[in-house]
């Protein structure tokens, strides 16, 4: 199993301001526990986003000699991911790809079809400059707008966009509605029809009900997770209430309990869980 911690989903709708050196100092926590990639930051609008807007100012304190951590950092347009691609730090740049009309628009500012033209771009930038492109297929799983969705509708533009040489997918439960024949079904067929390709989850949920949606896509054939410290934080484009993240620790229980193989650091991880409450509690 891989685990993508993803403290850029857990901090960027938190309110007040966290100060950059408290990120740094958190994150360079985080590079010591042993996951897999870190979702650290956001090249997007610092108006859309206040709270990510020193991204770039993090990468200078981050001490990524001392870890065999990925950095994944979220674009929303090609400016972004042309900042991104500056920063030799960086391993791979997440695009979300929504495949609900109503939520590209409000997350990203386009459309599907501009979102398209624009993820084109982005894979020319990231093969140019030797970053990993992930695709975010956000609203994976349903929406909450009345927008069409079924498994097709997911199977369709994974085989669209995978022509564009992207080998990264993480099919993202947007506002927590995944269910379970939906994931398996997803991943069922997903996994065997497209070998070459990487999928993973992305599944916001309530800190109480996260094991249905992890054990659905483990037996499903899925091994990349994402998750958050404590469950925090969700995605403040798609609606008022945050649902929550993936709870980490429940992530890192289950690979115990199936006795998948993590690098996970449990001193380090537990002094990454108390500075983290410290960020959000003051």
């Amino acid at each position: 199993m891989k685990i993508i911690e993803c403290p850029r989903d857990a901090w960027q709708g938190f309110h007040p301001f966290i100060p950059t050196e408290k990120k740094i100092a958190y994150l360079n926590q985080l590079l010591k526990v042993g996951f897999d990639t870190i979702d650290f930051g956001s090249f997007v609008s610092p108006k859309a986003m206040p709270q990510v807007s020193d991204t770039a100012a993090l990468l200078d304190g981050l001490q990524i000699s001392e870890t065999s951590a990925g950095l994944l950092a979220i674009v929303a347009n090609e400016r972004g991911a042309a900042e991104a691609c500056q920063h030799a730090a960086i391993n791979s740049l997440g695009y979300p790809f929504s495949i609900s009309e109503t939520f590209q628009l409000r997350n990203t500012n386009a459309t599907i079809a501009e979102s398209l033209d624009r993820v084109r771009c982005i894979a020319d930038l990231c093969g140019t400059n030797r970053k990993e492109l992930v695709i975010y297929i956000s609203m994976g799983f349903g929406n909450p707008y009345g927008d069409p969705w079924n498994p097709e509708i997911v199977m369709e533009w994974v085989d669209r966009l995978s022509m564009l040489d992207i080998r990264t997918f993480a099919l993202s439960d947007t506002v927590g509605v995944a269910k379970t024949v939906d994931i398996d079904q997803l991943f069922t067929q997903l996994t065997p029809a497209y070998p070459q390709l990487e999928f993973g989850a992305h599944f916001h949920t309530s800190y109480e009900s996260w094991r249905f949606k992890i054990d659905a896509a483990y037996q499903a054939g899925c091994r990349r997770f994402d998750g958050a410290l404590f469950g925090y934080g969700g995605c403040p484009m798609a609606q008022d209430d945050l649902i929550g993240n993936m709870p980490t620790e429940k992530l890192i229980d289950f690979a115990a309990e199936k006795e998948e193989p993590l690098a996970i650091n449990q001193v380090e991880l537990q002094k990454a869980r108390l500075m983290f409450l410290e960020l959000v509690e003051k």
